[in-house]
């Protein structure tokens, strides 16, 4: 039996990235995309109409907005899937990051609602996790976390001064240090202090590093970089769109653009590690992390 989906909000960029990769397999998988006049997009009876029809409904809309759609679309029996902020870390709605644990898929494919993972959340928690549940970072340890993003990450109106106007080489923002993806990252993490988070975007569309200094030295027990990059790659044997690789000389943040999964690594060396994930903001950090979602929800396997 097909899948209707509704993509509400389906042109901004998250949207557009989704309804591609929905177009791209809707065939091999039976899903069959719900789409609204444009000229009806803000028209609740509209959007209601077309949830009431679907059987997910994914939301690509900003943060009260996706509260509202939520509201709007409660009583009709459709699933939701929201991209935004606004239910991460809401104990009613699953986190759908498959790679969390070995139960979570499961628990992505019987949920009525799922919160789509925020794109620097993923790259920190992929790294942060499997340390904290092993033992080798203790909960409250006091971590930094430093990123860079493709623009492209900043919506329409970012894109729009990038391209036009030429934009900044290099740019800081969250300077107050209260990012939205912090609350995520901590409870995702298995973290009871907030991390610091400096989060940054450069002059090019897409792709991602996260990076996180460690002075294993200061850690329980000593651990070298190899103890950190075992435990990494056991937590992801199984992974279909994680790796953990070697480490480089160099990394470049536009490596991953294009793409829908994510390479980790550990370098360093005397005491010192450096934690990096390496992966597109729009792919495995959006559009293609809900593209695997979809699947699960529609009760498919994940490639």
């Amino acid at each position: 039996m097909a899948t209707h989906i509704f993509i509400d909000g389906e042109a901004g960029t998250t949207g557009l990235g989704i309804r591609r990769r929905i177009e791209a397999v809707a065939d091999r998988h039976d899903l069959r995309l719900l789409s609204i006049d444009p000229s009806q997009r803000k028209d609740p009876q509209a959007r209601r109409d077309l949830m009431a029809q679907a059987d997910i409904t994914v939301l690509c809309l900003p943060d009260d907005a996706a509260r509202e759609a939520v509201a709007l679309g409660q009583d009709t029996g459709t699933r939701f899937l929201d991209a935004s902020t606004a239910h991460r870390v809401n104990p009613d709605w699953v986190y759908g990051l498959p790679e969390l644990d070995a139960t979570q898929p499961e628990r992505i494919r019987k949920a009525r609602f799922v919160s789509n993972p925020g794109c620097y959340a993923t790259g920190a928690i992929a790294l942060l996790r499997p340390l904290v549940q092993a033992g080798l970072l203790p909960v409250d340890a006091h971590v930094a976390i430093n990123a860079v993003s493709g623009y492209s990450g900043g919506g329409r109106t970012m894109i729009e001064q990038q391209e036009q106007a030429g934009g900044p080489a290099f740019f800081l923002y969250g300077l107050n240090l209260q990012h939205k993806h912090l609350p995520e990252m901590t409870q995702y993490s298995g973290l009871t202090r907030n991390p610091l988070f400096v989060p940054s975007v450069g002059h090019f569309p897409q792709g991602m590093i996260v990076s996180i200094p460690l002075h294993l030295v200061s850690l329980p027990g000593v651990p070298m970089i190899e103890d950190v990059t075992a435990v990494l790659k056991a937590f992801y044997k199984d992974a279909k769109t994680i790796r953990v690789m070697e480490s480089e000389p160099k990394l470049v943040a536009e490596t991953m653009a294009g793409r829908d999964d994510m390479e980790l690594r550990v370098s360093g060396h005397s005491g010192q590690a450096l934690l990096t994930a390496c992966l597109d903001n729009l792919g495995k950090g959006a559009s293609g992390a809900a593209m695997r979602n979809i699947l699960l929800m529609s009760g498919q396997d994940i490639a």
